[in-house]
């Protein structure tokens, strides 16, 4: 087998042992790995309905072929699980480092069952696995977290996802970092982390991969960095906030939680090129990476408290910045700097704040349980303060113990009727009165609203698959398109973390499915022409969907939120919304995904896939 182990590495923290299972080529032909194994083995080996922070749930982590290799963007690693926000299938995704020197050490993913007694971390190499007391870790955040375990382990090359202390007390929205420079930060997979009390997973491996066709695969990989780097120089340049204004002009960037129409100068102030110049970012690279779309910031407050580490992405400027009305750039990277020492999901926490925002301007909040401060759009100092009290659950963040709908059914009122989710998981910084297709691929996404499962936004600003006989970017106000964007975008989404490459190589660097192929087939020696690995993740996204349906979701859960049936007064999407033709939609996407009027998969669809094996999942 080459590309492959062909090795799954399964813990028991609750006995501190650990077994390597065989995974058959056929598996890996299937479904590639990362995600759509993680599925599998989700849908396979976890009860319906599980407790996602009880020690019957999983944490499954996985790589894909990509990693045998230095190919350009195999950075990229999945967890999944069952997520605390929406209590069904999770995949969420980081980069940084971890990803392949994980693959090194031996294996393709690891399931972590149980929960150990006391806190422990994990190191595991070449030789198998530690068990490490994490008793001086506990309490410490991402960053020295990290550095407290290179420092133990000797060695500052190894890296470690781990959780902050927001998961420790299973915060619902924590996430994962690698190393505090990437995060897996979207449905609450660091809760889970921290129900098994488990702190972090440190990985260092120096084996070589099998590899069917070296010399082929080093070239391609040597072609692809050129090619990708320059393709990408003004992402580069500035990163994912190069995009703020083009999204702000389209109408595309959340604004006053999804109540306002235009921020044309607060889109200025906090996005590209003031950004970069007024923070003096530098690119911060993950490994094999030949764009580095992260930001790296060193910048001084007038306090003297300084601010080094990684600066906010595109999605934390939207949720933080317009969705609050803040143009505060230095309160902005303060909020998103306890967001990551923390551990919690800049996105969800920046949605949580215009909720209360909202709330607190209709009257539904006083001044007794503000405890007398004031929550007003635009204010920097109240999104630092909030920031603070959601990570802690303290305070107002109380309300959020079990994310926005808990929140909003305490506070009463009208409350349940504003809040901006799918499935319980908070709307990231895209609008789909915008794009069309980005409505319903949050309404049917197995995970909640989320742009990196699928991103028909792309397609706004040029994106296509001709080799999907797309030929051309579909009109993001076409109803007719709606449907087909979807599915294409969110189907190619799951490809990339099947294969675990991160998305940039394609978006902002161009890499096409065919030269996915070629690394592939000189990887594998398997020759999988572009509409076959569409197919490969058509299969993990119906796993994925069946554990859904298991857990009891339908069509009516692939809904949008009122707001999203008021149209724009002015910009980039006046008049503009696909509320209206939202059922119609959704019949055509469910045609494509081959499911049923409710939403299930038909048995047709899963034999035409190849998945008969799962007929028995589906409902009677």
């Amino acid at each position: 087998m080459y590309g492959y182990w062909g090795k799954l590495l399964r813990i028991n923290l609750t006995d501190q042992r650990y077994t390597v299972d065989d995974i058959a080529q056929e598996t890996f032909r299937k479904f590639i790995g990362g995600a759509a194994l993680g599925a599998k083995i989700l849908l396979e080996e976890t009860a319906p309905q599980v407790d996602p922070l009880s020690p019957d749930n999983k944490l499954i982590f996985a790589v894909g072929p990509l990693q045998g290799i230095s190919f350009p963007g195999n950075g990229k690693w999945s967890v999944i699980t069952k997520s605390p926000i929406t209590k069904t299938f999770l995949d969420s995704a980081g980069t940084g480092h971890w990803a392949p020197y994980f693959k090194k050490a031996g294996y393709d993913l690891m399931v972590i069952e149980g929960k150990a007694k006391t806190p422990v971390y994990l190191f595991v190499h070449d030789d198998g696995v530690e068990f490490k007391d994490a008793a001086q870790l506990w309490g410490k955040d991402t960053v020295a977290t990290s550095e407290l375990i290179k420092a133990e382990l000797g060695d500052k090359r190894i890296n470690a996802l781990n959780i902050g202390p927001a998961g420790e007390i299973m915060n619902p929205v924590a996430c994962i970092t690698c190393d505090g420079h990437s995060f897996a930060g979207r449905g609450g997979a660091g809760a889970v982390m921290g129900s098994k009390n488990l702190k972090a997973i440190a990985a260092w491996g120096t084996k070589e991969v099998p590899v069917k066709d070296p010399a082929k695969a080093a070239e391609l990989t040597k072609e692809l960095f050129k090619l990708i780097h320059e393709a990408a120089k003004d992402f580069t340049a500035h990163g994912t906030p190069v995009v703020m204004q083009p999204f702000e002009e389209i109408g595309d960037s959340p604004i006053k939680y999804w109540r306002g129409d235009v921020w044309k100068k607060g889109a200025a102030l906090i996005g590209a090129p003031r950004y970069s110049e007024f923070l003096k970012v530098k690119p911060l690279p993950c490994i094999n990476c030949p764009i580095g779309c992260h930001r790296h910031i060193n910048y001084e407050f007038s306090s003297g408290e300084k601010l080094v580490g990684n600066g906010p992405e595109y999605e934390t400027l939207g949720m933080m910045g317009s969705n609050l009305m803040v143009d505060d750039l230095p309160a902005i990277c303060k909020a998103n700097d306890l967001c990551n020492r923390a551990g919690v999901d800049t996105v969800s926490v920046g949605s949580f704040i215009g909720f209360l925002m909202e709330c607190y301007e209709s009257g539904w909040l006083s001044d007794v349980q503000t405890e007398g401060r004031p929550l007003r759009w635009g204010d920097g100092e109240a999104l630092i303060e909030l920031t603070k009290d959601i990570i802690k659950l303290e305070g107002l963040g109380k309300l959020f113990q079990t994310g926005i709908r808990g929140a909003a059914a305490e506070i009463g009122h009208e409350a349940e009727k504003i809040i901006v989710e799918c499935k319980g998981l908070d709307f990231p910084a895209h609008d789909p009165r915008a794009v069309f297709g980005l409505g319903v691929n949050y309404a049917t996404s197995t995970i909640g609203a989320c742009h990196e499962r699928g991103n028909p936004q792309a397609s706004a600003l040029g994106l296509f698959y001709p080799e999907l006989d797309m030929e051309a970017p579909p009109d993001r106000f076409s109803v007719k398109d709606a449907g087909y964007s979807a599915y294409v975008y969110q189907t190619t989404s799951a490809l990339y973390n099947n294969l675990t490459l991160c998305k940039f190589m394609v978006n902002a660097g161009g890499l096409t499915l065919t030269e996915i192929s070629a690394g592939l087939e000189a990887i594998t020696g398997w020759n999988i022409e572009p509409k076959e690995m569409f197919k490969t993740a058509e299969r993990g996204y119906t796993l994925q969907r069946l554990i859904n349906v298991r857990d009891g979701f339908r069509r009516k859960d692939d809904q949008l939120p009122a707001k999203m049936g008021v149209a724009a007064l002015v910009g980039g999407r006046a008049g503009k919304t696909p509320m209206p033709h939202h059922e119609e939609i959704l019949n055509d996407y469910y045609a494509y995904r081959g499911w049923d009027n409710d939403g299930v998969p038909k048995a047709e669809k899963l034999r035409e896939l190849g998945l008969d094996e799962y007929l028995k999942y589906l409902p009677e």
